[in-house]
């Protein structure tokens, strides 16, 4: 072959090459746009959130009234207590989930999971027809002088069903990537179950834990629909964040506004906290 068909050969692969390059130009130009459509329709709301608060140049002083300080108060005070049941109750399911070998474990983890899926809004009337007055446990409550709905304790109730599972998920998943190995171990040099899983699956599982509250966390302090049903509105008792900035927005609309940038603010830090989280696994893995 003469120089000039080696050079013409050498060339050929390289306009195909570009011919290549060219074509996959387009389509990815195609998703480049699409992807940022979807990405303005998500941020701009947001961005419109914190431009009216900017505006209006009320946002402390809304922050500062009665109204928002109660419902704060109220979520910062139901958030924790459900975040607590999660962790002393979710956390024995979990490892039942995790290590139990009993027959309809599958129809358990599925059931435990449904809350995640189903409508807030059904969950709170299943909760109303299940410690209602007149539901399913009503007469075994009120044999007791205990009444649920429409109080403090039913906030918690209510947002506990909802965000529970986003926990026992992540703590179920965490606890299966413990080796059984080096928890038999543990047992065989003399550790009681307890002991286990405080020396040995805890530590080891600690992420998923963590990552697991953070979720709870953030999905307890945004719940309405189930609040509302089971719990109803009222200031001071049930009035939750959520519930406040419902209420506000056809009185007080920069009220409304403020409160909803403070829940914006702590969902932020809440998933830069989970999303921390997820790139310290990843980075040691």
């Amino acid at each position: 072959m003469s120089a000039s068909g080696a050079a013409i050969a050498v060339a050929r692969p390289s306009r195909k090459k570009a011919h290549v390059s060219g074509d996959v130009v387009r389509p990815n130009f195609v998703v480049g746009a699409g992807g940022m459509i979807m990405a303005l329709f998500l941020i701009l709301p947001l961005y419109a959130l914190l431009q009216s608060a900017w505006e209006s140049g009320e946002f402390f002083a809304s922050l500062v009234t009665p109204f928002a300080l109660d419902a704060l108060r109220l979520s910062i005070i139901t958030t924790t207590a459900a975040l607590i049941l999660t962790l002393v109750f979710g956390t024995p399911l979990a490892v039942v989930l995790a290590r139990g070998t009993f027959r309809g474990r599958k129809i358990l983890d599925t059931l435990c999971d449904l809350p995640m899926t189903l409508p807030p809004v059904v969950g709170g009337l299943a909760l109303l027809l299940t410690f209602g007055r007149n539901g399913m446990f009503g007469p075994v409550l009120t044999f007791f002088g205990i009444s649920l709905p429409f109080t403090t304790a039913a906030v918690v109730v209510a947002s506990t069903f909802v965000a529970a599972p986003f926990y026992i998920r992540s703590a179920r998943s965490g606890i299966l990537a413990v080796p059984r190995e080096v928890e038999e171990a543990a047992r065989v040099d003399g550790c009681d179950e307890f002991g286990v899983f405080k020396s040995i699956t805890a530590p080891a599982a600690g992420e998923a834990l963590l990552g697991g509250a953070i979720l709870c966390g953030a999905r307890a302090l945004g719940e309405f629909g189930a609040t509302i049903m089971f719990a109803g509105s009222i200031q001071g008792k049930t009035q939750t964040l959520p519930l406040a900035i419902y209420a506000a927005l056809g009185i007080n609309l920069n009220a409304s506004i403020s409160m909803s940038i403070l829940l914006l603010v702590v969902s932020f830090v809440l998933l830069i906290a989970f999303r921390r989280w997820v790139g310290d696994r990843t980075s040691e893995g």
